[in-house]
């Protein structure tokens, strides 16, 4: 599945920063994240993966139910330990599942979206790649570490800016 090894790849970027982090790097709260953590943005990438693996079953997904435990945000080697289990359970087959959201702060209904399962995976990637953008920010806040050039931009855009170039 491509979509699996987009996800590892992105994935294998994103650990390989963290790793460079120090503990308190990883949870300094950065002014220009709004006064959020690098952990923080971490752990919201891991808990939407996290509930798309957990409503697989019953084939029912809701991104807003998820756990926010602070122990993923603060626990570096935590976080690289579960983006390595997702990747691994990313080998799941395609199927039709439904997604309940609430998009409308007034209302206690959710809305249910058909969707399925290698959608909502790349919907994920795709967010990761923007949460990815925004840990770039918080990186150069509280570090000097080097990052490749293309962390945080989505493939499409590294294949114009490399036909650009051309």
């Amino acid at each position: 599945m491509h979509l699996q090894q987009a996800v590892n790849n992105v994935f294998v970027q994103l650990s390989e920063t963290i790793r460079q982090l120090s503990p308190s790097q990883y949870t300094q709260h950065c002014v220009n994240l709004g006064n959020n953590t690098i952990g923080q943005h971490v752990r919201h990438i891991i808990e939407l993966f996290q509930c798309l693996e957990n409503g697989y079953a019953d084939s029912s997904v809701n991104y807003e139910k998820r756990k926010r435990d602070v122990t993923i945000e603060t626990n570096r080697d935590l976080a690289l330990q579960l983006l390595q289990n997702i990747y691994t359970g990313l080998n799941r087959p395609d199927k039709e599942l439904v997604l309940h959201a609430s998009y409308d702060e007034h209302s206690e209904e959710p809305i249910v979206i058909s969707t399925n399962y290698f959608r909502e995976v790349a919907y994920n990637l795709e967010h990761t790649i923007h949460h990815m953008a925004l840990i770039r920010v918080g990186i150069k806040e509280v570090s000097d570490i080097t990052l490749p050039e293309e962390f945080g931009v989505a493939s499409s855009t590294v294949k114009h800016r490399k036909q650009c170039a051309q």
